[in-house]
């Protein structure tokens, strides 16, 4: 494998002494040219690197004072279960809401885009028929905490008022919702997680480290009929989730 950059091996190390307590909650480390010495690297690397822990939430920037450990982040646990609270819409908003966190997301619609060829197989779709894409960027308190890419069939949703997902009365009500208003019942739902690393654009929307960890999620809802109805890859960061999966025992 590829040596790791001179930059993320300074992140890295400086990373687990952090999370080690060499430095507490609160306290000053040393100044970017003292770790330039301990490293043997240049300024510009470690302050690079010192600012990457910043974005991660692990340190904070004084102005005229210098870097401080600051309060780890909240880490919140995503459960996953079979049943569904009653009214809760965006799973992403309920799972922020129980932990008091405030939710907040981003997205971009893009209305008409042939299904590639991996996305037509998970919706029992042709390669090229035309699906509803929309990128989603989820925030947690103000920090980003999620991404989401979902694609739905435009031969389920055309002319009718939940076509766009985020546009009219249902904005943000997810996808169970917004399939039951046009009489559609979805009955089940699909998830394979994969662990895996974060490579650069999930990196910097995200504002972790590239390679970070990360699970990626394939996520498909399926209606009564057995017919996928909506698709979306998820990327969780390690650092902001824990996942957990619920069931009842029958």
């Amino acid at each position: 494998m590829p040596r790791k950059s001179p930059y993320l091996q300074v992140v890295d190390s400086l990373r687990d002494r952090i999370e080690a307590g060499e430095w507490e909650i609160g306290g000053k480390l040393p100044s970017r040219a003292r770790f330039a010495a301990e490293y043997s690297v240049g300024q510009s690397v470690t302050q690079r690197a010192m600012e990457q822990l910043i974005i991660e939430g692990l340190l904070e920037g004084r102005a005229g004072s210098g870097t401080y450990v600051r309060t780890p982040r909240r880490r919140m646990r995503m459960l996953r279960t079979r049943r569904r609270v009653p009214g809760s819409g965006n799973t992403f908003r309920s799972e922020a809401a129980a932990h008091g966190i405030a939710a907040s997301w981003d997205s971009r619609t893009y209305p008409q885009l042939p299904a590639p060829a991996h996305i037509a197989a998970r919706l029992a779709i042709e390669p090229g028929d035309p699906c509803v894409m929309t990128r989603y960027e989820f925030m947690a308190d103000g920090s980003p905490a999620e991404l989401s890419e979902s694609w739905e069939p435009l031969a389920i949703t055309s002319g009718t008022p939940v076509v766009m997902p985020e546009d009219g009365e249902l904005r943000g009500a997810g996808v169970v919702a917004r399939m039951r208003a046009i009489g559609i019942t979805v009955a089940s739902v699909v998830e394979v997680p994969r662990p895996s690393r974060a490579n650069q654009d999930q990196a910097n929307l995200l504002g972790i480290s590239l390679g970070a960890l990360i699970t990626q999620v394939e996520r498909t809802y399926i209606d009564a009929d057995g017919r996928p109805v909506e698709t979306a890859d998820l990327v969780i960061p390690d650092s902001r989730y824990e996942i957990a999966y619920a069931f009842p025992v029958e």
